[in-house]
């Protein structure tokens, strides 16, 4: 016979708050993960830029499009977003 013990209120609303508060680190780590893939995309993206004269034709990707570009445009942006994640 097992008897259901009946936490005090207290007790009951700091085990929420901490469920909650679990909740807010897991989503929390999951926005930095993705926030590192980003960085880790623009990074490679930068580097392999940086590699092409301006003569080449560069492509961006827009949605599920490929727009041409300007390499120097797509340098600026990229460099701009690598400075946005920093912060």
């Amino acid at each position: 016979m097992s008897e259901e013990v009946e936490l005090p209120p207290q007790l009951q609303e700091q085990l929420l708050r901490l469920q909650q508060l679990q909740q807010t680190l897991q989503a929390v780590a999951s926005q930095k993960q993705q926030l590192e893939i980003e960085a880790s995309e623009t990074e490679k993206a930068l580097a392999e830029l940086e590699k092409l004269s301006d003569e080449i034709p560069v492509y961006k990707s827009v949605g599920n499009l490929l727009l041409k570009s300007e390499r120097q445009a797509l340098l600026k942006e990229l460099k701009e977003r690598k400075e946005l994640a920093r912060d």
